[in-house]
Parts: structure tokens; C-alpha cells; sequence
């Protein structure tokens, strides 16, 4: 068995490497705030020096055969595998999300790393296409990016890391990543001993455990990492693209949602009932795609606010490691103000507060809003708390013009049943995914994962996510001498 708690230092080049910034992080559990471990903060000259190792191993590691890069995919699903049970009660405790939430992370975090076993190959795959010379052969083919740097979130860390690092590794590249602290062990130290388990190379990952206080914007900056991959919110990730973009570096950012669930006049009532009760209250509602607005024909508007309202009563709160807990703790104090503030704003403006929550240290117990303005501050914002807000559509193409009626595009979803319009009705929406007759938090590592506007920038899942971390080149062969005109 393993202790995990005791993974509490930067691993850089295949050493694990006590943080050297004199600086200390205590990482809690949100629920109790019990110190699970103690951080030594690393330096921004360690940040570098992973930076500089990674892109010595990476050029051997590019060399590697795809068996090679399969086979440690493999040891490392299978290490995750073996240890399912550790990790999820630590996923528990040092996210506060429900034994339900840590099992899904943990099965979808799998689940990455066995579908990046599909890509090694294609870097071996040549493409030829035609050419309007005489005696010429056109060649493409890929090549890995180089060292792509990695920076997740503390709500789904170790899902969010893997789905960036598995694929990069898998097509030849090295990592250098930084978990939230919060997090620190699901979303880096535990992804660290996985590799270093099954055998990677030194310097082909490293997880820097460090502070912006310590490294400013380096990640961002530093010349050797052509592509930052991040997943956090809109305003974070706009100052990343700006940077990014100075430098002509490539980003894949996934970013903040307002994701609308549409519940059109022909609905089955208890079926949408059902998944919104799921769709906004997993894991608190801290999901980037977590139902922020439920928007309800006024036909059914009455009796789903009764019927969602009585079933959120039934929803139990706690202890996020006792089994049957559904909503746990928010991640900090600060979410748990900035919730409070938005609850108060929401008071003043008018929403009728059907349902008051309330707070036990960072536990929030649910909060439901109806007759919500769509315009309104609480419906404008990406709320990352177990707050629902219940707004009436007049009919199903206000329902529509409601539901993009945000600068955010990430998921969304559709209750009818009607399947050929609701098919429509989904290209209408302005987002990356629309789900029909289901909530808004769905993954999968074999669909284009991502959103638009001002969601994020590129997609994850295979094969997209090939597209994004390799290099397209043209190679010409000129098997006959050619005649020039001058």
C-alpha cells in the first residue's frame, strides 16, 4: 500500500526534489481542514532546471518505438488500476468531492491513459499526396510538439492532468506540469509515482510543485515549452493567450462555462428532474461543466420547480469520505464567500429564493433561484457552488435565444422528445457540446472535447488532441531531376 501523503516534493528528472523557495504549503481537506501534507514550495530556477531536463530527455524520447510509449501507458493505467481504492478516498479528502465524484475521476483518469495507447502509432503513419511536379513525392508526417507544458485545475485534478499528459507522452513529447496545490496529490505527486513506477525516462515528466508568488509567469514565458495546456477559468486563461500569443506559441485552454439545461414543452418532467438534480450538484457544482442555468418552458416550469426542489431537499451533505454523501465542502473559504456574495446579490435582485442552503465551515448545503432573470448577475455567472437558478422560456426558440445569450460556450443540454428536433435545436446552440436528453457533465476520451467563444481555445480527445500536440511536416522527394526554366 501505498502513502500517498508522503509524496510531498517537486519530481523533476526522475528525483524526487524537496522545494527550495524556503516557503511552505500546508495542503488541507477541505471538509475539516486537517493537513493532509506539507508543501516545500520549489523555485523558479527548479522550474527551470525541469524545463532545461525535459528538453534533453524529450529529444531521446521522441526517438522511442511506439511499443515502448504503449507499454508505459499500459504500467501506468495499471499501477491507477491497482490502486483504485487509495486514490479515491484522497480524491475524497483533498478535493471534498463525494465517493461517487472520486470513483468517476478515477475511472475517467483510466480511461485516458488506456486511449492514449491508440496514438504512439501516429507518428509512424506517412501520408503521400499527389504533386503537380513531374517525378515528385510528397510526404506528411508528425512529429511531437517538444515540451508541452501542463497546468490543471483543483476540481477534477487528476482527470483534468491526465488528459493533457497521457497524450503528450504518448506522441513522443515531455512534460513539465503544475497541479493546483489545493490538489496536490491527485492532480501531480500521484501521476509522478504512476510514471516513475512504470519505468518513463527521467525528464520526460516532471511536476513542479510551486506558487505564482515563486514563478510569476515563466510557465508562460519560458522558451522551451512551445504549447501550454490549461484548464481554469476565462480571465486566467485570456492572460495566458495574450502571453502565448506574443510569443506565437500554441495553447489548448478549457475554460469557464454558463451551461444552459433546456427543457422544451414536450419534455418528460421527471426524466429532466432527474439529471438536472445530477447535472448541478456533482461534486457542489465546481465542474466547468456543471449546469449553471435551468431553463424551463413555462408548460412545465410549476411543476419541475416542485419536483426539483423536493428532490434537492433529499440531498445529503456531510462528510465527503462517508459513503451516501453527495455534496461536500467547497474547495476554500474564498469560494464559499464569493458563493454567499452572489447568493445575497441574487436576494436583491429580485430571484425568488424557493429553497436556503446553509454553511457549516466550507460545507454550502443547496441554494434554488426561480423566476431568474436571464440578464441577471446570478444567471451571468459561472457560479462553481451548489446554487441552481430556475428561469421561464415563454417557448422552446426563446429557450434557445436564452440559452446563448452568454459570452461562455463550453456544454449544454436539451430535454425533448422530439429527437429529430432536439438534433436541430442542438446546432442552434452556442457551444462545443450539446447533450440530448441528458445533463451537461459528460466525458468521453474519444470525443472533441472543448467549447467556444469564450470557453476555450482547441480540443481534447483523440484524435484531435494528436493535432494539437505534434508538428504537421511536408517532406518532398524528388526521384527525378527536374528541369528548371532558368
Amino acid at each position: 500500500m501505498e502513502q500517498f501523503e508522503n509524496f510531498n516534493k517537486s519530481y523533476i528528472n526522475g528525483e524526487w526534489v524537496e522545494g527550495e523557495s524556503g516557503r511552505n504549503y500546508e495542503n488541507q481537506n477541505p471538509y475539516d481542514q486537517s493537513v493532509i501534507n506539507t508543501i516545500p514550495l520549489a523555485t523558479k530556477q527548479q522550474l527551470e532546471d525541469a524545463y532545461v531536463k525535459a528538453k534533453q530527455a524529450q529529444k531521446e524520447w521522441a526517438q522511442s518505438t511506439a511499443e515502448e510509449r504503449k507499454s508505459i501507458l499500459e504500467k501506468v493505467s495499471s499501477y491507477l488500476d491497482q490502486h483504485r481504492d487509495e486514490i479515491v478516498q484522497i480524491i475524497a479528502r483533498e478535493t471534498g468531492g463525494s465517493l461517487i465524484k472520486a470513483s468517476v475521476e478515477v475511472d475517467l483518469t483510466i480511461a485516458l491513459v488506456e486511449e492514449a495507447t491508440n496514438m504512439p502509432d501516429e507518428l509512424n503513419r506517412v501520408d503521400e499526396k499527389g504533386a503537380a511536379v513531374e517525378g515528385k513525392v510528397n510526404k506528411v508526417h508528425r512529429l511531437p510538439l517538444g515540451v508541452i507544458t501542463s497546468i490543471s485545475p483543483f476540481n477534477f485534478p487528476m482527470n483534468l492532468s491526465m488528459r493533457t499528459i497521457a497524450p503528450a507522452i504518448a506522441l513522443g513529447n515531455a512534460v513539465v506540469h503544475k497541479p493546483d496545490n489545493q490538489t496536490a496529490l491527485t492532480g501531480g505527486s500521484i501521476l509522478a509515482k504512476a510514471f516513475e513506477h512504470a519505468g518513463l525516462p527521467k525528464g520526460v515528466f516532471n511536476c513542479i510543485l510551486t506558487d505564482l508568488d515563486e514563478i510569476g509567469d515563466y510557465m508562460i514565458e519560458t522558451p522551451h515549452s512551445p504549447l501550454i495546456s490549461f484548464t481554469g477559468s476565462t480571465p486566467v486563461g485570456k492572460h495566458i493567450a495574450e502571453k502565448a500569443g506574443a510569443m506565437l506559441k500554441r495553447v489548448a485552454l478549457e475554460l469557464g462555462g454558463n451551461n444552459p439545461f433546456i427543457v422544451l414543452e414536450d419534455a418528460d418532467l421527471d426524466r429532466a428532474v432527474d439529471a438536472a438534480i445530477f447535472g448541478k450538484f456533482i461534486h457542489q457544482g465546481q465542474i466547468c461543466m456543471i449546469i449553471n442555468r435551468i431553463i424551463v418552458h413555462e408548460k412545465l416550469y410549476d411543476s419541475f420547480i416542485d419536483q426539483f426542489v423536493e428532490r434537492v431537499k433529499e440531498i445529503p451533505s456531510g462528510d465527503p469520505t462517508e459513503e451516501g454523501v453527495i455534496v461536500g465542502p467547497l474547495i476554500n473559504e474564498d469560494q464559499v464567500n464569493d458563493a454567499l456574495e452572489i447568493i445575497e446579490t441574487a436576494k436583491k435582485e429580485g430571484a425568488n429564493l424557493v429553497l436556503e442552503g446553509k454553511r457549516e465551515g466550507n460545507l454550502l448545503t443547496p441554494y434554488v433561484f426561480t423566476d431568474v432573470k436571464n440578464d441577471s448577475e446570478l444567471a451571468q455567472t459561472e457560479l462553481f457552488a451548489p446554487i441552481a437558478t430556475i428561469i421561464k422560456a415563454t417557448t422552446d426558440d426563446e429557450a434557445i435565444e436564452m440559452a446563448n445569450d452568454t459570452p461562455y460556450g463550453l456544454s449544454s443540454s436539451i430535454f425533448t422528445q422530439d429527437l429529430e428536433k432536439g438534433e436541430q435545436l442542438a446546432l442552434k446552440v452556442e457551444s462545443g457540446m450539446t447533450h440530448i436528453n441528458d445533463q451537461t457533465v459528460n466525458d468521453n476520451p474519444t470525443i472533441p472535447f472543448g467549447g467556444t467563444k469564450e470557453s476555450g481555445v482547441g480540443k481534447f480527445g483523440n484524435p484531435w488532441i494528436v493535432e494539437e500536440f505534434t508538428i504537421t511536416k511536408w517532406v518532398s522527394i524528388q526521384e527525378e531531376y527536374r528541369d528548371f526554366p532558368f
